[in-house]
């Protein structure tokens, strides 16, 4: 059975931010990812991790922009300069967490120029911090319409002009079933690529155990493959409770 980790951006969502850290140990979670820790300090998060016991696998990069503009802009040919800006920003407090890995979002656009900001930029990210490891994922249209980064075979494409060692493929069974119509189908195909790995029911994104990805069958596939990586519950529970939540792990 694979490593499970929290996402408490979405999981323990009922809690305040600080208090979702010792919720997701207490419920047996020994990992956590954030999607943008970026509202407090650092060290808030720090201190949160260190006394409940947890690493902190992923944070999601750049920082929103709460002006209301686009939540990801690595793909967006005129973002180029920001994008540099602002990712100084997420290596700072990837470095104070030890965030094990940056999701880089692309962003909305489209054609070559699109693809070739986001190599531009990936490969920037990737030579300006060699020792981090950074993750690109692709997400389904239907909740992200005009995303660059919408099919598995394109992010192979990208993954292989990027070419840096420390620029992997993140895996999504929820964007994966939606994508593609079959989250088992695709990880066959790419999840030996695949560098971290995040789970969620397909259509309604709520825990395992609804709609037509069977996850044990999953489970077995990711274990035979030979992952040896953390498998994130990046969920939105359908209980009031998160705990309530969580009979899939048992």
């Amino acid at each position: 059975m694979p490593r499970f980790a929290a996402n408490i951006s979405m999981l323990f969502a009922e809690l305040p931010y600080l208090d979702r850290f010792r919720a997701a140990a207490a419920a047996g979670f020994e990992a956590v990812e954030i999607l943008y820790p970026y509202e407090l300090a650092a060290k808030e998060t720090q201190r949160a991790l260190l006394a409940n016991g947890l690493e902190l696998l992923l944070i999601n990069a750049p920082p929103p922009n709460y002006t209301g503009g686009m939540p990801g802009y690595a793909a967006v040919p005129e973002g180029i300069d920001r994008f540099q800006r602002d990712i100084r920003r997420v290596l700072r407090y990837a470095e104070a967490l030890r965030a094990g890995r940056i999701h880089v979002m692309a962003g909305y656009a489209k054609g070559e120029a699109a693809q070739a900001a986001f190599v531009e930029n990936l490969q920037w990210a990737a030579d300006r911090a060699p020792g981090q490891q950074f993750t690109i994922e692709p997400l389904n249209s239907g909740d992200q319409p005009g995303y660059f980064l919408d099919d598995y075979n394109l992010a192979m494409e990208v993954l292989a002009a990027v070419d840096r060692p420390n620029v992997g493929l993140q895996y999504d069974a929820y964007h994966a079933q939606l994508i593609h119509g079959d989250a088992a189908k695709v990880w066959d195909e790419f999840g030996q690529h695949a560098v971290h790995v995040q789970i969620g029911a397909a259509p309604g994104r709520c825990e395992p155990g609804t709609g037509p990805v069977d996850f044990e069958q999953l489970f077995a596939a990711i274990d035979a493959s030979g992952y040896e990586g953390w498998v994130s519950a990046e969920y939105a529970p359908s209980t009031k409770r998160t705990e309530d939540s969580l009979g899939w792990m048992r």
